[in-house]
């Protein structure tokens, strides 16, 4: 979702593309298909550079494509004709296996490409038991943004069940501070109480994902999953939003967070490295949680993992895509993402480390991480997410629907789509 979300910027372009001077003689020139969001631009500029100046013989050539699934079809297209680039940016996770990956990329299984990726990135980039890429980008994480200075003030403490939650919510109205943040105007937004509660639907059933996908679990039958929903409902009838949530936007949201007139915001790490500029203390004043849940024993964090670089079968500069990816896949290409992007969540690489200045959200995160208290979001488990999610958890969290029918709607929502994509058990 995470990239899915932020690529929403026009096409652009990064690199020389074709009206590029001669390549000097001896030199190999690698195309490379990147995202058009600032962050996935910019990484991708900041990897090319630092690449090209360690390896002068090779020249990488940039273009971008769109997001959402106008992005999703150029690359489909380009790999079907046989006319993508040698290496391209695309999504890890579930929608991997629309491309079909065993016809079109390169199997890296087993090579030393992937000596520095850490091993839980790797289920993410498989399909049928082969690996086809390497981490673009730093994990994002999904749960309640923060504002700490309001935390300070108040004396409260992070919390790791619903009910303490709620009770900071309760002191923070008292205090007269908005409690939570709703910004419906941009629908997307309102799907994060389900989306980030994945960790705790699988601390209580292991099982959910696969399950769900071969369709034998349901939202509205699982009572783990059906509580992303009550949570929207929860909220909603104690009042703890902002005035005019509905028609509120992503920015405005985050506004009120960074400036301390909302305690709270279900919301991605990844939105806030573009805030730094106007507002530096993003930096230090706001901090992430994981959704609570029931038992403090399994507090966690749901994680979205990073983009993918990978390579299509087509090229005929294997050697020097494999060193481009070594780059990418190594501390040294994330040391120059991070001089470019502050990255929003740790890197899956071995041997990176966040710098000393690393955004809190970052830092709370990498505690996650540590502990082993993370889960991948559902999509990077699963191939269904239904279209309809948005508008429905709109609805449950504007008080219209009841979460029990929410969940309801969402699971005939997603049958449609299990359906078209032709899956064993529905």
């Amino acid at each position: 979702m995470a990239m899915a979300v932020l690529a929403t910027a026009a096409l652009t372009s990064c690199g020389s593309g074709s009206g590029s001077e001669p390549v000097a003689s001896g030199t190999v020139t690698l195309s490379f298909l990147t995202g058009s969001d600032q962050t996935a631009v910019d990484t991708s500029k900041a990897l090319v550079d630092a690449f090209m100046k360690a390896n002068p013989t090779i020249k990488i050539e940039t273009e971008t494509r769109p997001g959402g699934s106008e992005g999703d079809n150029v690359i489909k297209t380009r790999l079907s004709t046989g006319e993508m680039t040698d290496v391209f940016w695309y999504n890890s996770g579930s929608l991997l296996q629309a491309l079909n990956p065993a016809q079109t990329l390169v199997d890296l299984t087993g090579d030393p490409v992937l000596a520095n990726v850490q091993t839980d990135y790797l289920p993410v980039v498989t399909q049928e038991n082969k690996v086809y890429g390497v981490p673009a980008a730093s994990l994002t994480g999904g749960g309640i943004l923060y504002n700490r200075k309001v935390y300070e003030q108040l004396k409260l403490e992070v919390p790791k069940t619903w009910a303490e939650f709620m009770a900071n919510n309760d002191k923070i109205k008292a205090a007269g501070i908005t409690p939570m943040i709703g910004t419906y105007k941009d629908t997307w937004t309102s799907q994060l109480f389900v989306l980030a509660d994945f960790h705790n639907v699988q601390s209580a059933v292991r099982n959910f994902a696969q399950d769900y996908t071969a369709g034998k679990a349901k939202f509205a039958t699982t009572p783990a999953a059906a509580t992303g929903f009550q949570h929207l409902a929860d909220v909603h009838a104690k009042d703890y939003y902002n005035k005019g949530f509905g028609s509120a936007t992503l920015d405005q949201g985050l506004k009120m967070l960074v400036e301390g007139k909302g305690a709270h915001y279900p919301m991605l790490s990844a939105l806030l490295p573009p805030l730094l500029k106007t507002y530096p203390q993003t930096a230090t004043d706001v901090g992430l949680f994981g959704i609570p849940g029931d038992d403090p024993a399994t507090s966690g964090a749901t994680v979205w993992e990073p983009n993918a670089i990978y390579i299509a079968k087509t090229t005929e500069k294997l050697d020097a895509a494999k060193k481009f990816l070594v780059f990418v896949a190594s501390p040294a290409g994330t040391e120059a993402v991070t001089a470019a992007v502050p990255p929003s969540g740790p890197y899956r690489i071995k041997g990176s480390k966040l710098p000393e200045d690393a955004l809190q959200v970052a830092k709370d995160l990498q505690v996650y991480i540590d502990k082993g208290a993370t889960a991948p979001a559902l999509e990077f488990l699963s191939p269904i997410k239904g279209p309809s999610l948005e508008q429905i958890t709109v609805a449950v969290g504007s008080g219209l629907t009841p979460p029990a029918e929410g969940a309801a709607q969402y699971d005939k929502d997603v049958e449609k789509q299990a359906k078209q994509l032709g899956l064993a058990g529905w």
